[in-house]
């Protein structure tokens, strides 16, 4: 009889225990469940940030469940996090190519609106102001095509007819298109080193596209560099490429902005930019050629120390023979 009861009480007792740890897992368990559908629920509503990864505990289909919840919305938010910032951009993109056509524009209009308003203009005065409309309208015209040319090159419809050419005879080509430009500061245009050998350095690009690069490479020299100062155009050559430098000794570019200098319009002094000039696109259009060749223009810039801008090109695997000279007739 004794042993009935102390069965029975024995029973009794891991029956209890049992529906106790039973109740005790069913509730942690809809808990959990709770806290994933409080998840999805934040999900549906797009609020990513307020979801938590903290679990009561840790069985592993809803661990799993869990987790493929929080990555979904760890991807979603990064994908929302990217809109905004594009949208950013593009909202500023527009404010500046706006400000941009309005300038030249309200210039042209300015200059012509006042010959047509005044009767009595001499004919110095309508030259001088037709020909500073005509600049603005020509300005005007330059920012279109670049703002075509970086558009074309963005969507990779433009093609690099790639080619052998000398590049020092390149750079010497337009020392003087700006030898003007850099008398007006007085900066000396050189070129390292100063011996070329006899047959050149060649590299395999678009020649005329890598024209346009160093145009807008030395030319920002030239404009940003120091007055009295130098630009210097240095080719090294390797075994298989030819790496390009074009180093001023300017004031330098702050490192917050040393990876911004390339975007469309951007610029650090605004005020100063500006007044001197330019689309705003060249270094833009050229980070874009320069990208098409498989390869990348690097910034190296300290303040006080001036700036080097560089890229690597390809050597063309036969280079051609240097022309002979044409002998004269007796």
């Amino acid at each position: 009889m004794a042993f009935r009861e102390a069965f029975l009480a024995g029973g009794i007792t891991v029956a209890a225990c049992f529906l106790l740890v039973y109740l005790s897992f069913e509730a942690l368990i809809f808990r959990e469940i709770n806290n994933i559908y409080a998840s999805l629920e934040n999900v549906k509503r797009k609020e990513f940030k307020r979801l938590s990864n903290k679990f009561l505990f840790r069985p592993e289909p809803l661990k799993r469940l869990r987790d493929e919840i929080l990555q979904m919305a760890e991807r979603r938010q990064k994908e929302i996090d990217e809109l905004k910032r594009l949208q950013a951009l593009r909202r500023e993109f527009l404010a500046d190519v706006s400000h941009e056509l309005k300038t030249p524009i309200f210039a042209a209009q300015g200059f012509v609106h006042t010959i047509l308003d005044d009767d009595e203009v001499d004919d110095f005065t309508r030259k001088k102001f037709l020909t500073k409309a005509a600049a603005s309208l020509d300005a005007l015209d330059a920012l279109v095509q670049d703002l075509v040319t970086i558009s074309q090159l963005e969507k990779g419809v433009v093609r690099m007819r790639r080619q052998a050419f000398d590049l020092a005879a390149l750079v010497r080509e337009i020392f003087e298109l700006l030898e003007l430009k850099a008398a007006q500061r007085n900066v000396e245009l050189v070129l390292f080193p100063p011996t070329i050998p006899a047959t050149g350095i060649y590299v395999l690009a678009d020649r005329n596209r890598i024209r346009q690069v160093l145009v807008n490479l030395i030319d920002n020299a030239i404009k940003y560099g120091r007055e009295n100062g130098h630009v210097t155009v240095t080719l090294i050559e390797g075994n298989k490429v030819v790496k390009i430098s074009v180093r001023d000794d300017g004031e330098g570019i702050p490192k917050q902005h040393q990876n911004r200098i390339f975007e469309r319009f951007y610029r650090i002094d605004k005020s100063r930019s500006r007044d001197s000039g330019g689309s705003g696109l060249g270094l833009a259009i050229s980070k874009h050629i320069v990208e098409a060749h498989k390869s990348a223009i690097r910034v190296h810039s300290e303040l006080g120390h001036g700036t080097t801008l560089e890229f690597k090109l390809p050597r063309p695997k036969n280079i051609p023979a240097p022309p002979k000279d044409t002998p004269t007739e007796a």
